[in-house]
């Protein structure tokens, strides 16, 4: 967050929403009220807990929508967005990546003691030791989760035996919990095919299910069993062994997920309600126009973003620059004049989300509230 305060706004009125200080980050508030009570309702159908990953918003006034309809809680990917959303009175945090510094770890001590129902994963044995230390020093017990490696290469544990044994340390540790496990398949998500997606997530379930029995066999059940996301939320949620899904980028989706097929012959059940608004520079070179919005304003690993203004909806976005874009017009469409706001959808939500301060949230053509993306950036 910058130390300025936010231009202020006609807030409620007809057609401030194009009025804007380009560009910006356009929330639709319908369409994410919408998506966040279809995604509950769709864990209750299948007897499943949410824990929505508060990554891909950053905002605690979003984080407090998702639990007033129903979440038990938040995943975080960073200690630092789990100290914001606890410090705005946020539970049942789970940070979804290990923390391994020392000074770290004595801050998620701190916030253990803050709230204590926060949740770490690790996948390391020297890690679990630390955490002891840290959490005897404190004098209370932390919640920890093994992390299991579905094969994204990035974090977890490798095998059962791996599970097994990091889960007997974790019971020897007076000062931590064995809470459960953790199980993402990060590159599950954008498999575009939903045959491969769905093959791919069985193949994980088997791996999980696998190491939950092991577990149960030594007399440590995971009470948790979580991962999942929004490319395979419906398969996770269906017939995995999950207890709760991780889904995050449901609440807004974006150009990357509308390159996915949901399930054959279905719609994606959720609707696009973020956007990056941005105003055209120049008119002077013919079939096409500049803006304001250029790599600095978009997440580049994902589709380029797809124009969603009306008159201009066959026209193509590229970069131009740190700064601009470029609008290439369809044959025969009018140049738009300049000052004219164009509304992109974005290309991948949860990096584009950390490039802003606020969401400028509207109803139809109003601008009816300004929040906070207060989550972002490092302490």
């Amino acid at each position: 967050m910058t130390g300025l305060p936010p231009i202020s706004y006609r807030l409620s009125e007809a057609g401030s929403r194009y009025e804007l200080n380009t560009p910006s980050l356009v929330l639709d508030l319908d369409g994410l009220e919408r998506n966040i009570a279809r995604m509950a309702d769709i864990m209750r159908g299948f007897d499943r807990k949410l824990r929505p990953h508060a990554k891909s918003h950053k905002c605690s006034r979003i984080a407090q929508a998702q639990i007033a309809a129903g979440a038990v809680g938040i995943c975080c990917a960073t200690l630092d967005e789990a100290e914001v959303m606890a410090d705005r009175g946020i539970r049942g945090i789970l940070i979804t990546s290990p923390v391994t510094t020392a000074m770290k770890i004595a801050r998620l001590a701190d916030l253990v003691s803050q709230a204590p129902d926060t949740m770490i994963v690790t996948d390391n044995r020297d890690n679990v030791s630390a955490l002891a230390q840290a959490a005897a020093g404190k004098g209370i017990v932390m919640p920890v989760l093994i992390d299991i490696e579905l094969g994204f290469g990035r974090t977890g544990v490798l095998s059962v035996d791996a599970a097994e044994v990091l889960a007997r340390q974790i019971a020897n540790e007076r000062a931590l919990k064995f809470a459960g496990i953790q199980a993402y398949g990060g590159h599950l998500q954008h498999t575009a095919g939903y045959a491969e997606r769905l093959a791919l997530s069985q193949r994980a379930h088997a791996f999980i299910t696998e190491i939950v029995k092991r577990l149960a066999s030594i007399g440590m059940p995971p009470a948790i069993v979580t991962g999942g996301g929004t490319g395979t939320h419906a398969i996770d949620a269906q017939s995995g062994p999950f207890t709760e899904i991780q889904a995050g980028s449901y609440i807004f989706m974006d150009a990357e997920y509308r390159t996915i097929t949901y399930e054959n012959g279905k719609d994606w059940p959720f609707e696009n309600t973020l956007f990056v608004q941005t105003a055209v520079t120049s008119t002077n070179v013919a079939g096409t126009v500049t803006t304001d919005a250029g790599t600095k304003s978009f997440a580049l690993n994902g589709p380029k973003p797809r124009i969603v203004s009306a008159d201009l909806a066959d026209s193509t976005y590229d970069y131009s620059g740190d700064e601009h874009g470029r609008v290439t017009l369809a044959t025969g469409m009018a140049q738009p004049r300049l000052g004219e706001r164009i509304e992109c959808l974005i290309s991948h939500c949860d990096p584009t989300v950390v490039l802003y301060d606020r969401f400028h949230c509207v109803r139809g053509d109003a601008v009816v509230d300004i929040w906070p993306i207060d989550a972002r950036g490092r302490r």
